[in-house]
């Protein structure tokens, strides 16, 4: 590979294949060349979007057949900046939902950046009627951009999540049931095989796989339950 570093914008991402391609300019002329995005090509890992300046080398392929990017480095991303700074004051945002590779992105109306969905274990996977469709949502994680995320105002979740929900609002007792011990924890089945939760070994004793034991649930997100058993 040469050892000329470049510096140029992401004009295309191909998630799926795992590719982007990068417009940059030499002695006054437009080039175009392609750029693996597995980490080992790359100098530092991030997420690829649209817009990003990076810094790269140029030189032929391990094949020789053509030109390719190598080292790969994320600068900035102006648009990107402007989200995040708006997401700090109105954290509002509307998107088209699409499908990559069996994984779920968001791209902005205006700026057209990809951001993946920020999925509850517990979360119904969307339709296809509901693919290509307009969604508000909201950006997490700000502080560190490889980890942007989206997520969804409209949600919709399994009915064990639901009777999950239920519980905790009404701090009702529930049943769950042992499914595996370890040194770490003993995990628990609740509401069915579709809700799992995890407490200390040291929480109880004599207690074995197919047990089933009262639990309260002290805390429930959509991407968390925290049980505590009830002696």
């Amino acid at each position: 590979m040469s050892n000329t570093k470049h510096t140029g914008k992401v004009s295309f991402v191909n998630h799926e294949k795992k590719y982007i391609m990068i417009e940059y300019e030499v002695n006054g002329k437009k080039k175009v060349v392609n750029g693996s995005t597995d980490e080992k090509n790359l100098k530092t890992k991030h997420s690829f979007h649209i817009g990003d300046t990076v810094t790269f080398n140029v030189g032929l392929s391990g094949r020789g057949d053509k030109m390719v990017a190598s080292d790969i480095k994320f600068l900035y991303n102006n648009a990107l900046d402007a989200l995040i700074n708006k997401a700090r004051t109105e954290n509002n945002f509307i998107g088209y939902l699409k499908v990559v590779d069996d994984n779920y992105f968001v791209k902005e109306i205006d700026s057209y950046l990809f951001f993946p969905v920020q999925s509850s274990p517990w979360q119904l996977k969307p339709t296809e009627a509901e693919l290509n469709e307009a969604v508000t949502f909201a950006l997490n994680n700000l502080e560190k951009k490889e980890k942007i995320a989206a997520s969804l105002f409209t949600q919709k979740f399994i009915p064990e999540y639901y009777s999950a929900e239920r519980a905790f609002k009404k701090k009702e007792i529930v049943k769950a049931a042992v499914y595996k011990i370890s040194p770490h924890g003993i995990y628990l089945n609740i509401f069915g095989d579709k809700v799992q939760a995890k407490i200390s070994p040291k929480a109880v004793t004599d207690i074995k796989v197919g047990d089933r034991l009262n639990v309260h649930i002290s805390y429930l997100s959509k991407m968390k339950i925290v049980v505590e058993p009830v002696l």
